[in-house]
């Protein structure tokens, strides 16, 4: 399925997180989302809308039940994780970190994706209720992670974007929120890193900028606080004007 444009390209290696990554630009995630759900409208794009939109880890979506999504509050409780692990084998755990395990915030955008969702369960359930998991086969079980990765790959690839795995969009959504100039602690609270060190080691490198202007916004306060004023100090009969 060739896509006629492309709707987006890969961040500058310099806008990536230490370690290098392909990332996605808004245009490139916007593009990816609109892809999904034009050209195949199913919960693969929801789940990429909320995996992109919120920064979660691809375990906790895979692994987040709707006993855990207050739709009215806008708001899901991260208490799961999903893993493959040995052979296979799908695993539900608690997150590894206390600040992991928190309540999140959910835009528009994702709180459409998940009433989507929502939508289409309650219609196939007999009793119209919402139970188990937000993403999941047929029968209730969970989706493999792998599956989910070799989709994503395979939809990037007819826009020609880069091939990049289901963790580097919570790389792209860290991204663009510093891009759009989020205080680097608001970002670490959303991604829900123990610690702001931890933010700074991954993307530290990307305030750059706001570093320069930090340091210029301190120096205009102080020109401010300096132009036009000058304060005598007395010194016995001398008096010696300085500047304040």
């Amino acid at each position: 399925m060739a896509a006629e444009v492309q709707p987006g390209r890969a961040l500058r290696a310099a806008q990536a997180p230490r370690g290098g990554a392909d990332l996605l630009d808004p245009e490139g995630g916007c593009g990816v989302l609109r892809h999904n759900a034009e050209q195949y409208a199913d919960q693969l794009a929801d789940l990429f809308e909320v995996l992109l939109g919120t920064g979660m880890r691809r375990g906790e979506v895979l692994a987040l039940h709707w006993s855990d999504v207050h739709l009215m509050d806008r708001k899901p409780f991260v208490r799961w994780t999903l893993s493959a692990v040995d052979n296979g084998d799908l695993h539900f755990s608690q997150p590894k970190t206390e600040a992991s395990r928190a309540w999140i915030s959910l835009s528009p955008r994702v709180m459409a994706a998940l009433h989507r969702q929502a939508a289409i369960q309650m219609a196939a359930h007999t009793e119209g209720r919402l139970e188990g998991l937000v993403f999941s086969l047929a029968d209730g079980s969970p989706l493999r992670p792998q599956w989910v990765l070799d989709q994503l790959r395979k939809r990037t690839a007819e826009l020609g974007l880069p091939r990049i795995g289901l963790h580097d969009l919570r790389h792209t959504a860290a991204s663009i929120m510093i891009a759009e100039g989020v205080p680097i602690a608001i970002v670490s609270k959303t991604l829900r890193h123990a610690t702001l060190a931890t933010t700074i080691n991954l993307y530290g490198h990307l305030f750059k900028d706001s570093a320069d202007q930090a340091v210029h916004a301190l120096a205009r306060a102080l020109n401010r606080a300096q132009a036009g004023q000058l304060r005598v100090v007395p010194r016995g009969d001398d008096e010696l004007p300085l500047a304040a």
